[in-house]
């Protein structure tokens, strides 16, 4: 997970070791499988990648997203509008724009697991657009 959210956020591991304040060597080790990185070395890598961490614990039921899914998810994430609508709901009380964000990647992926496929830019901004109708009324969508 560690070299998959570097790599997207197109980051070197030097870059990372650099701004987190931990070792090439160490980043390198945790992102292979090896090591048992501390919280506060999380936390430092979570705030050198610009996320938050979070942890939490998972039931045996729960499954996580096939690759694929995460990489067409990540691709929609990219869109101008994706950042412009989480700007705007995070200004409705809705946490940072990076929290909406993340919270958006989520709703895109349970989205994606429950139409069994791949989602598409129209799929998006209907989502976009549902959400900003649901907190703004119908006269103020983009």
């Amino acid at each position: 997970m560690l070299r998959a959210r570097r790599k997207a956020a197109g980051r070197t591991i030097a870059s990372v070791a650099m701004d987190a304040g931990l070792s090439v060597p160490y980043i390198a080790n945790l992102e292979n499988g090896r090591g048992n990185p501390t919280m506060s070395a999380l936390q430092q890598l979570a705030a050198a990648l610009g996320t938050r961490l979070e942890i939490g614990l998972l039931g045996e039921t729960e499954d996580t997203a096939e690759p694929e899914a995460l990489d067409a998810v990540r691709r929609l994430m990219e869109s101008p509008r994706v950042l412009k609508v989480a700007q705007r709901l995070a200004g409705k009380n809705w946490g940072d724009a990076s929290l909406v964000k993340e919270r958006l990647q989520d709703a895109l992926l349970a989205l994606s697991a429950v139409v069994g496929g791949e989602l598409s830019e129209r799929d998006l901004d209907r989502l976009l657009d549902l959400l900003l109708l649901s907190r703004s009324g119908l006269g103020d969508a983009d």
